[in-house]
């Protein structure tokens, strides 16, 4: 089930990403915290939203959480366009629910809010290392657009 996250899910969507940057070979850089991330979804003003796939009962014993995955996102605009968007910064399944269209669900989910929302698009980066992802963005139909860059200063 894709869901809204809630405040309960919060030290759990923090886990995620921390698992999402061991995948990435990110760990060094991740220095958020779960009160970070309660600020910033639930906070006075909120910057980001979350989805999140529940998983209706735990698949192992050792198992304790029952969310499968998150996307988090947050609103854009596009000059070229004079639309609104969708930029999702993370998409993570846990390996073990991999394969069942958990993912998938995950994206078309963040995918209909935007329709809904007016957005002219959704739009996310993915590291030129992760062949999986890749393929599985270029097989719903995103353009994996080899001619743009990211820059960042972090400050």
């Amino acid at each position: 089930m894709i869901r809204p996250a809630t405040p309960e899910d919060v030290p759990e969507i923090h886990a995620l990403t921390c698992e999402l940057a061991d995948y990435e070979k990110l760990r060094h850089k991740l220095v958020s915290t779960p009160a970070d991330f309660r600020r910033a979804l639930f906070g006075e003003r909120p910057l980001m939203e979350a989805l999140v796939a529940e998983i209706p009962e735990p698949t192992t014993p050792e198992s304790l959480s029952q969310l499968a995955g998150s996307g988090l996102f947050y609103p854009t605009f596009s000059t070229f366009t004079g639309q609104p968007g969708l930029w999702l910064e993370d998409l993570y399944v846990r390996p073990q629910f991999r394969g069942q269209g958990i993912g998938r669900a995950l994206l078309d989910h963040l995918l209909n809010l935007a329709r809904e929302r007016g957005c002219a698009r959704a739009e996310w980066s993915v590291l030129d290392w992760n062949e999986p992802a890749i393929r599985f963005y270029q097989e719903l139909g995103a353009e994996v657009m080899p001619d743009w860059r990211i820059a960042r200063v972090e400050l």
